[in-house]
């Protein structure tokens, strides 16, 4: 039972990083915080993701060239240049790396007004910081662990961060439903996005990508859309859009 709880938090948490940290913040600028509040969005981050942490500025960027060039071969990911799940999301780490460590001349419109920690992006993509968490996870394991069977999520918690990306760039554009004809392969992955807090209204998001709110119709709940509120209700975040 602690190990499915383990688990699910993590799946949660570092989701949640990624959905309103490095995505509708680093990404989109769907709202604006205060520098103290962006660099404990970072530590967060990072503590959530742990051995699958991404650097906000390079996750940005990358999802920036995304949303410009779409189902075209400049795409970082797209099932429309792969020919399978796993060459799509090596091309997708191999684009980031080439992001993380400025080895790709990228235009100043993708790079504008990302936010960048270039000490803690150093510490946290290097190999000390992954082995350290993979250590912590396998402790975690051998602690709590009641079943042989329960070391199979081990592999998916090490890479969590790969996982959540491969639902999204690749099934959210294969599978699903259309609320917006668009001239890409972006659809809404579930009806009601209870697994990924609102990032499998894929389609949703490709019409209206600088939105707070990933859901359109009445029943899309995009979770992560009242948090925001929240945190503009407490002055934590100011929002750029309605």
């Amino acid at each position: 039972m602690i190990i499915l709880i383990f688990f699910i938090s993590i799946w949660y948490l570092s989701l949640f990083s990624q959905t309103f940290f490095q995505h509708r913040y680093a990404a989109h600028g769907a709202f604006e915080m205060s520098k103290g509040w962006e660099r404990f969005f970072f530590i967060v981050t990072y503590v959530t993701q742990g051995s699958s942490y991404m650097s906000p500025r390079a996750y940005a960027v990358m999802h920036r060239l995304h949303h410009a060039h779409t189902d075209t071969p400049l795409d970082p990911h797209s099932p429309s240049n792969s020919s399978n799940i796993f060459a799509m999301m090596w091309h997708t780490r191999t684009v980031y790396q080439h992001i993380l460590h400025h080895k790709m001349d990228v235009e100043e419109r993708y790079t504008k007004n990302v936010p960048s920690w270039e000490r803690l992006d150093r510490f946290a993509n290097g190999t000390v910081s992954r082995l350290m968490w993979v250590a912590l996870y396998i402790l975690f394991f051998i602690v709590f662990a009641t079943s042989p069977w329960q070391y199979l999520l081990l592999p998916i918690v090490v890479s969590m961060g790969a996982f959540h990306g491969a639902i999204v760039n690749w099934f959210a554009h294969k599978y699903g439903y259309i609320n917006f004809k668009l001239k890409n392969t972006s659809m809404n992955l579930l009806f009601v996005d209870v697994l990924m807090l609102g990032e499998s209204y894929h389609n949703n998001h490709h019409k209206h990508p600088a939105s707070v709110n990933f859901g359109r119709r009445w029943f899309e709940i995009d979770p992560v859309y009242y948090v925001i509120k929240l945190f503009s209700y407490f002055k934590i975040i100011k929002l750029a859009r309605a």
